[in-house]
């Protein structure tokens, strides 16, 4: 799982097997370790009447709606976005293969790239 924060901005990209645990069991969980501390963020979705983030305990959890991840392990939906009251917004999508290889970087995992024309890792 992988996060971006620009202002006040929030996007988290998946791969195929994370949105396969992610829609199964409710919740994903990654971590990024400084020297003296651990910033957690979260998916989870339940019963939630819409799209929404907070920050606590060095966590960043995001919550979406139930209906909204029915399916999505299978379907060509791409993600989920939406904005809070307070401006912040919040997008969540499946994580594709670049169109350009870069070196050191395993791609196995993410989704084919829809504007790729022929997959360089098939």
């Amino acid at each position: 799982m992988k996060i971006r924060i620009n202002g006040d901005s929030v996007r988290i990209r998946l791969s195929q097997s994370e949105i396969n645990t992610f829609v199964h069991r409710g919740e994903m969980v990654s971590s990024c370790r400084f020297m003296n501390d651990t910033l957690f963020y979260k998916l989870k979705h339940g019963n939630y009447a819409k799209l929404s983030a907070d920050f606590s305990q060095n966590t960043i959890a995001v919550y979406i709606p139930d209906e909204w991840i029915l399916n999505w392990d299978k379907d060509d939906r791409v993600g989920f976005e939406g904005k809070e009251d307070n401006g912040l917004y919040i997008l969540i999508e499946k994580d594709y293969q670049c169109l350009k290889p870069r070196l050191n970087e395993d791609e196995s995992d993410l989704f084919s790239n829809p504007q790729s024309s022929v997959s360089s890792y098939d």
